[in-house]
């Protein structure tokens, strides 16, 4: 067979097993549903499953061989599927969430197998980490991207610490974009909408020589709210994001490869307010009925409406010096500012204003070689990053601006290592480890202010000092952490249809200072603001069996794990009297280490191509995570009435998909019905239970109508997601103390239709 039929033979596999493809390894089913560029398909008749190339382990590698929990997503099946963000990922990932954090549209929460952050303050990081083409994002700011422009995105569970860090205790998230071809390509991809839904993403590239390839997209995304805010008459829970992405590949030889590339971003959304969920303590202000709509009447900060902006560059190189020893250096630089108006009240008077401004900055530098014999490969490198991370805000409550700045700067670098040994034909094993360096500095001012008109460091000149809580330096708060984190894992092929395996691993997460702290009125001394708060540390043990049947038209798995979680970063708030009046006028932070916690967890995984045009794919988790040790205020053990945030014992969804042969505009093509149905268990918002805001169990059900070209050249889409108009909660805010009391909570999307349509030209 020649090289062209045999790739078109390939590409005719994968499209066929578009729905239901699944290659299993770790804790979970990997879902490769679609082609991408460097997918490599290896099958000897219509039965067998494609498999896709991943880099999970920093090196190129199917999903089937590697030992580690990872699902990939094309870009051909995010676009089937009718997937705008990364946030619509996670009903189909075992033990994971994604979601918008609290009051933005940008900014991302994310926890897997029970680990994670929700607060994006400078000082705490984030327990999920974000990559941008092998680029960690420091920062939770703007990663709620639009999906566009990429190859593919691999979610990573489980501790990541061997070679992705420190901050990768929960897991990971890769956005890998593609490379460009040699060949002059255009593309565009326009979607319409309820809600005023209008979206466009044009891309292009083409070639200036043989060696010289440049490309761009530009990219808006704009929709009306799903709710009004009564106080001001603009939209709530709008969207107005713009993008752009530029880059330019050099191959002065077979064996060099240079990418150059810049991306941008604005969100100039509304502020998302939230919907308040108890009858106001002074006002006696009512429940609305539309739990979209909003009172609140904060929607600048500084002076500026809310905005998100962040930029980076970086620099690829990878030179192949030998056939099986490839070398890589990955050069970044970002910065993102974010203009964020909180009022956390939700009512149109200043009782619990908080305007608030976040600037993030990081350099990175990583260089990487990899070397792929037939019975050995491996990775090994080091890594650099000096990131700082700032805010300041105001809490405008009670006649008094509390002002507040954090200004945290990180400096970290680690050496790590992964080699993989085939120690015989059926069994192979994999170790790894890296030993992480993180210094940490802080400054922290907290001052307050008379009157509720702000203070000078959020543009108000004229403020009156009352007192200064805080005001600690970078040379009062550092602190440096090392740590070790190794892995290894082993599998054993019972048969040719059967595989085994096992794995170790650890991950680490650096301490850090709560840039809300308070000095006065508290039992908190000085040493004890000095040393912070602790690193987290997790090691996680896994066993799995991975199995085909049928032909390798159906797949199954099944993973258990167990992971012990030891100083457990616990950020949270609490209402305090800064004047001495006996009333709560004020908050601060209270972050602590809990203690330990165990977690136990199950995921299963199956997918079945019935017949050549019906397929259906379903998953199961089950995760238990109790603290065992859990200190809290005044040296009280409180482990009992304390649960795991974010974090639904049961998740489970189930897809079916049925494809037919139908002509449309004069060409051939095929029609895709597909629909879905996403389960989630009851979820809590905090570590201590919160009835009004805790979310209990729902479903979600998803549908789409697909006609694709034979060709590929164009794509016709109907999507239409939460189908049943479900009204669910993904985050809140609780002081039932301040002011009118703040007990407010924000929503899920609600039921949308969407018409897209691809063209590649």
């Amino acid at each position: 067979m020649n090289p062209s039929k045999k790739s078109k033979r390939n590409l005719v596999l994968l499209s066929r097993s578009a729905a239901a493809v699944l290659a299993i390894y770790g804790s979970g089913l990997n879902y490769a549903q679609a082609q991408s560029a460097d997918a490599t398909a290896k099958a000897s008749d219509d039965t067998n499953v494609a498999k896709v190339v991943v880099s999970a382990r920093r090196r190129e590698e199917t999903l089937q061989d590697v030992p580690v929990s990872v699902t990939a997503y094309s870009a051909d099946q995010i676009s089937k599927s009718g997937i705008a963000d990364v946030t619509g990922l996670a009903l189909t990932l075992p033990n994971t969430t994604l979601s918008a954090s609290r009051g933005t549209n940008s900014t991302l929460t994310s926890f897997m197998r029970g680990v994670g952050q929700q607060d994006p303050l400078a000082g705490f990081e984030a327990g999920v980490g974000i990559y941008l083409d092998d680029i960690y994002l420091a920062r939770p700011q703007g990663a709620v991207a639009e999906i566009y422009d990429v190859e593919r995105i691999e979610v990573l569970r489980g501790p990541q610490g061997t070679l992705y860090g420190r901050n990768t205790i929960g897991g990971a998230v890769k956005y890998v974009t593609r490379k460009m071809g040699p060949a002059t390509d255009v593309r565009l991809k326009a979607s319409v909408g309820s809600y005023g839904q209008m979206d466009g993403v044009l891309t292009a590239s083409t070639s200036l020589s043989d060696t010289v390839r440049v490309g761009g997209t530009l990219a808006k995304f704009k929709r009306n709210g799903f709710g009004t805010n009564l106080a001001t008459g603009e939209d709530n829970y709008n969207k107005d994001v713009s993008a752009a992405r530029l880059s330019a590949e050099f191959m002065p030889s077979s064996d060099l490869f240079i990418r150059i590339s810049g991306d941008t971003s604005q969100d100039d959304s509304n502020p998302k307010h939230g919907h308040r969920l108890t009858v106001g303590k002074i006002s006696n202000a009512p429940i609305l009925d539309n739990v979209y709509d909003t009172r609140a009447n904060l929607n600048k900060a500084l002076g500026h409406k809310q905005q998100v902006t962040q930029s980076g560059i970086s620099a690829l190189v990878e030179y192949q010096m030998q056939p099986d020893l490839l070398f890589k250096s990955v050069t970044a630089s970002r910065h993102d500012t974010s203009y964020a108006p909180i009022d956390f009240d939700s009512l149109n008077k200043v009782d619990f204003d908080v305007p608030a401004l976040y600037k993030n900055k990081q350099f990175s530098q990583e260089f990487q070689l990899t070397y792929t014999g037939k019975a050995f490969q491996g990775v090994a490198g080091v890594y650099y990053i000096d990131a700082n991370a700032y805010d300041k805000f105001d809490v405008r409550l009670l006649g008094t601006s509390t002002f507040t700045e954090g200004d945290i700067d990180t400096k970290a670098w680690a050496a790590f290592a992964d080699m993989s040994f085939d120690l015989s034909k059926d069994v192979s094993l994999s170790v790894g480890g890296r030993y992480t360096v993180d210094k940490r500095e802080a400054s922290i001012l907290r001052q307050i202010y008379l009157g509720t008109d702000g203070s000078p460091g959020m543009g108000n000149p004229a403020a009156v000092l009352f007192r200064t809580d805080t005001n600690l330096t970078k040379g009062d708060l550092h602190r440096e952490d090392k740590k070790f984190t190794p892995r290894i894992s082993a599998s054993w092929k019972a048969s040719s249809d059967q595989t085994m395996y096992a794995s170790w691993t650890e991950g680490f997460k650096g301490g850090g200072f709560d840039p809300r702290l308070n000095l006065v009125g508290t039992k908190l001394t000085l040493d004890k603001a000095k040393q912070g708060f602790l690193p987290e540390k997790i090691s996680t043990f896994e066993l799995g069996l991975k199995s085909a049947f049928v032909n390798n038209s159906v797949f199954t798995n099944i993973a258990v794990f167990h992971s012990d979680y030891q100083d457990v970063q616990i950020p949270g708030s609490v209402a305090i009297d800064t004047n001495g009046d006996g009333k709560d006028d004020s908050f601060a932070g209270v972050t602590t280490n809990a203690g330990k916690a165990k977690i136990d967890g199950l995921e299963f995984e199956a997918t079945a191509r019935i017949t050549d045009a019906f397929s259906m794919s379903g998953m199961f988790s089950y995760i238990d995570a109790k603290y065992t040790k859990y200190i809290g205020a005044g040296n009280a053990d409180v482990t009992a009435l304390r649960v795991f945030q974010n974090t639904p014992k049961q998740t489970a969804s189930i897809r079916a998909n049925y494809d037919w042969n139908m002509a449309l505009l004069g060409q051939s093509g095929k029609l895709s019905l597909s629909s879905s149905l996403a389960f989630r268990g009851k979820t809590y918002q905090f570590e201590t239970p919160t009835p009004l805001l805790d979310q209990d169990s729902f479903k979600l059900w998803d549908a789409s109508l697909v006609w694709s070209r034979s060709d590929n050249r164009m794509r016709i889409g109907l999507h239409g997601k939460n189908l049943s108009d479900t009204r669910y909660k993904v985050a809140g805010y609780l002081f039932p103390t301040l002011g009118e009391g703040s007990t407010t909570a924000f929503y899920g999307n609600p039921r949308t239709y969407t018409l897209t349509l691809d063209y590649r030209f």
